[in-house]
């Protein structure tokens, strides 16, 4: 069954489109957005093509690096980044064999601690195909140049924990095009269980800083700059929620309940607040969080449902 014969509540879901941001430089967006349905992208120039993430089935990923064989005429993907460790960043590495996998040093360290993660008790019934691990083995600690022809692509990892601890943005300053990898949900709840609200907010303002006119994000259409105002105005909504909660005694899940969403309703995956919040309480007590524990309570926001993925 191919990607757009998907059918949901919501209507049949598109296909993947590429869409040329610069010259050589193509984002491959994967409509939808929500959870494992991720946008990648790549850049071509003489002798090879960059990949800049997988996806999170094999069915996707070799849709994905069909498309690259096709638009770079054949050349081969010489060279993968992933932007953090995630499995629908991740997941179809190993489809790219012949590749050297470039990554944070702390996203090879992720992605061998968690491995192929518990994936079906929280998003059942995904095709997830023949998965097999495959760890970044190339490894910086801030930055690292890539050459593609005429592009020059800056993988920079901007120092603290974000959207998880490792979060890298492949930036091509003389197109001034940035893949935000998930520092950037376009439609979407930011998700920082597995980072920091506080790091957060120092990210976006060095993303900020990049002076960016085109952002392919980690989830949504391709933007621009406002993006990250609305990321740093949910952040401090997030903040905000979590201090009145803890304040009032409220546990995290009993704080969401009582939120008013606001202009925030809009996003998809709205339970990500509770995640977020668990997040938030344990900066604000310096405590630990339960990432299974946080998913639970999760899926009880979500009615008791399993939470939505059509990948």
């Amino acid at each position: 069954m191919s990607v757009s014969h998907y059918v949901h509540e919501h209507g049949t879901i598109d296909p993947p489109a590429v869409e040329e941001v610069a010259d050589g430089a193509f984002a491959y967006i994967q409509p939808d957005g929500t959870w494992w349905i991720n946008n990648t992208g790549f850049l071509v120039g003489d002798g090879g093509a960059v990949a800049i993430d997988t996806c999170a089935t094999e069915r996707r990923t070799r849709l994905y690096l069909g498309t690259i064989e096709r638009v770079a005429g054949g050349a081969p993907v010489r060279t993968l980044v992933n932007t953090h460790h995630h499995g629908d960043h991740t997941h179809g590495n190993y489809l790219v064999p012949g590749a050297t996998i470039v990554a944070h040093e702390k996203t090879r360290a992720e992605v061998l601690r968690y491995g192929l993660m518990e994936r079906d008790a929280v998003w059942p019934g995904v095709d997830w195909g023949d998965l097999r691990v495959a760890a970044p083995f190339l490894t910086f600690a801030e930055s690292v140049t890539l050459h593609v022809g005429d592009l020059r692509a800056e993988v920079r990892h901007f120092g603290t924990a974000a959207h998880t601890s490792n979060d890298s943005v492949v930036w091509l300053p003389d197109q001034r095009v940035v893949y935000t990898g998930d520092l950037i949900f376009n439609g979407g709840t930011p998700f920082l269980l597995m980072g920091s609200p506080i790091g957060y907010l120092h990210t976006l303002e060095r993303l900020r800083e990049l002076d960016a006119a085109t952002l392919v994000p980690g989830h949504g259409p391709v933007c621009g700059p406002e993006q990250i105002d609305v990321a740093v105005r949910y952040t401090a909504f997030l903040m905000e929620t979590a201090a009145q909660g803890r304040a009032a005694g409220l546990d995290p899940l009993a704080a969401a309940y009582e939120a008013d969403l606001g202009e925030w309703a809009e996003l998809s995956d709205p339970e990500r607040l509770v995640g977020n919040l668990h997040r938030a309480y344990a900066e604000l007590s310096g405590g630990e969080v339960d990432t299974y524990g946080a998913l639970a309570d999760m899926i009880a926001y979500n009615d008791g449902k399993p939470l939505t993925c059509y990948a």
